[in-house]
């Protein structure tokens, strides 16, 4: 099992003693764990483990305990905190003042004791401090010996703590460049001062020769390589495409396509060992390679340097980003095609928030109604009937996004690994076509994913962009996948390239410009690729920006669903230049 960080829960009180405190010692404790019920139930990391809370050994009501607080949670792990109390406290003295962990501070509302007026005090404290903190704050009075979390407390509380545990999981970890810029895509150019102050992350890289080495040399596991092999002959290869796409002269060979398969195998099983390491190549007596590099995310340059000469990365990439493989079903890794580290920090973000695999996709066409009707001779209907775009990537997308796992009530979802069934990842290997690389994009071969996604799944989709003199900023569209009339997608897929795997996208529309059609969506995204990430998880996405101090340039979340730290009303009461202003003047956090 890996080690996660953990949420620390601190119950502050009413320092005097005497009667005061004595009276709300197990309130205040009952409170605390409550709390810490609530979040180990209902959050689970990666691996399915619940999210772990750590509670201080005491109430805290005066500063020589909150230090005793603070030091059992640097022993114990902690990455966040909360802070839980139905009275009064000395907010200077009892407040959170690690500057790297998300703070959040619950306040009971109740009228025998004055929770509300303490929290109103702390959050002050918080922002003169600059120790921006989430102030939670229930809608009904509640009586004193009632210890139940309101629905809506309960509701603050997980989203604090899904964004939070998010922030403290990637602190401390890499993103590993495979290789290094692709076609001079902007987003491949990796900044690692962005990883540094706002994620708290390093920046590791490799030149792509190390994976040849590794292949040449041995440096893999070779009873491993020989169990990936069977398990996509009987599964991968089976599903094999006619190459339709490549003229006669750039076809291979069943010789050669054999070759490749082998190729991109092994390219996987390497990719994997470069990002976490692996104990086998130690027995090996490769006690380096063993290591790994540490890392939480990960991006392939691929094009072209390496697609020209060899088999493609679309296998690697996209059985990685996967929730299973050879070795059965696991969480997924994030892998950012061509390298696009902006891509793969938005997926990493859904990843931690959902613990489900991510797609990665070209945002490549916007469809009008009236282009498809001129086109197909046909009209888009139900959701789609005010236009689709197109979301398609060159086969490194994740199997998960094909839609063929199924809920109990038979709806189309991607699941996290914990409840995907082996009928779903059958399902998800049935419906996955692997064509020979178009060897006009990939000269080297391989092979690419081929598959539709099911329409009626809930999505977000989102993108990081850095902006030179603002820093980063966050897109964000909450939407649905689409099924379409067969005969419609057959014409528009085969106008692009249709050995790829295809996601047909509607957002949510709204009154806010970006979001007023399709188009603007589309016309509005900064950059040439998305994360795709399954539900709707706009409101997680926009508190985990604001811990991070990055401000939320396109939504279409409603106003009244925003969750950011209390400090940000001192900025304006425009939700979106007070987010902008906020995060320029508290800056990163690790900065």
């Amino acid at each position: 099992m890996k080690k996660y960080p953990k949420i620390g829960i601190r119950p502050t009180i009413d320092g005097r003693q005497g009667g005061v405190r004595e009276s709300l010692e197990e309130k205040t404790m009952n409170l605390a764990k409550a709390v810490a019920e609530l979040i180990s139930n209902n959050l689970k990391n990666g691996d399915g483990s619940p999210v772990e809370c750590v509670i201080a050994d005491s109430t805290i009501g005066r500063v020589a305990e909150s230090a005793a607080c603070a030091e059992k949670f640097e022993r114990e792990g902690v990455g966040s905190t909360i802070t839980v109390t139905s009275c009064w406290c000395y907010g200077a003295e009892t407040m959170d003042m690690n500057p790297h962990y998300p703070k959040a501070v619950w306040g009971f509302n109740g009228t025998e004791r004055p929770g509300a007026v303490y929290l109103a005090a702390v959050l002050a404290g918080h922002a003169q401090k600059g120790l921006p903190a989430f102030g939670i704050y229930g809608r009904d009075v509640q009586d004193l010996d009632d210890n139940t979390i309101p629905e809506d407390v309960s509701e603050k509380i997980l989203r604090f703590a899904r964004a939070a545990q998010a922030v403290a999981t990637m602190r401390g970890k890499s993103y590993l460049s495979m290789g290094s810029v692709s076609m001079g895509i902007a987003g491949s150019i990796v900044n690692p001062d962005f990883f540094q102050e706002y994620l708290g992350m390093r920046n590791e890289s490799i030149d792509l020769t190390e994976i040849i080495r590794r292949m040449d040399e041995g440096i893999y596991d070779h009873e491993e390589y020989a169990k990936a092999m069977a398990w996509t002959e009987k599964n991968c290869k089976t599903n094999e495409g006619e190459d339709f796409k490549n003229r006669p002269e750039k076809r291979k060979n069943r010789e050669q396509k054999d070759a490749d398969w082998e190729f991109i195998v092994k390219m996987t099983i390497i990719m994997r060992d470069l990002m976490t390491g692996n104990p086998k190549l130690k027995e090996m007596g490769f006690k380096e390679e063993a290591l790994g590099h540490n890392a939480i995310a990960a991006g392939f340059q691929g094009q072209r340097q390496w697609t020209d000469f060899y088999p493609n990365g679309d296998y690697p990439e996209a059985l990685l980003n996967t929730s299973f493989d050879w070795n059965g079903i696991r969480e997924a890794f994030v892998v950012a095609t061509e390298n696009d580290a902006c891509n793969g920090v938005a997926m990493l973000f859904g990843h931690l928030l959902t613990n489900r695999a991510q797609i990665f996709s070209d945002v490549r066409t916007y469809w009008s109604p009236e282009a498809v009707k001129r086109v197909t001779g046909k009209e888009l209907s139900g959701l789609a009937a005010n236009g689709i775009i197109h979301l398609i990537n060159s086969g490194a997308t994740t199997l998960d996004g094909s839609g063929q796992s199924l809920d109990a009530a038979g709806n189309s979802v991607m699941k996290e690994p914990w409840n995907l069934t082996d009928a779903d990842v059958e399902n998800c290997l049935k419906a996955t076509t692997w064509y020979p690389a178009d060897r006009d994009y990939f000269r080297g071969g391989g092979f690419s994913s081929n598959f539709l996604s099911k329409g009626g799944m809930p999505v977000t989709m989102m993108r990081l962009n850095l902006i030179k003199g603002l820093g980063p900023v966050l897109q964000i569209s909450e939407g649905w996948t689409v099924e379409i009339d067969p005969e419609i997608h057959q014409k528009l897929n085969m106008r692009t390239d249709p050995t790829w795997p295809t996601t047909w996208f509607v957002p949510r529309l709204c009154d806010k410009p970006a979001f007023k059609d399709v188009y603007s969506v589309m016309n509005n995204w900064g950059a040439n690729h998305g994360a795709i990430s399954y539900g709707h998880i706009g409101q997680d996405l926009i508190t985990l920006a604001s811990m991070l101090r990055i401000p939320v340039c396109m939504h279409n979340v409603e106003e009244d669903q925003m969750f950011r730290p209390a400090a940000w009303n001192a900025f304006g009461m425009d939700k979106e230049g007070s987010d902008y202003r906020a995060c320029a003047t508290y800056g990163p956090i690790y900065k």
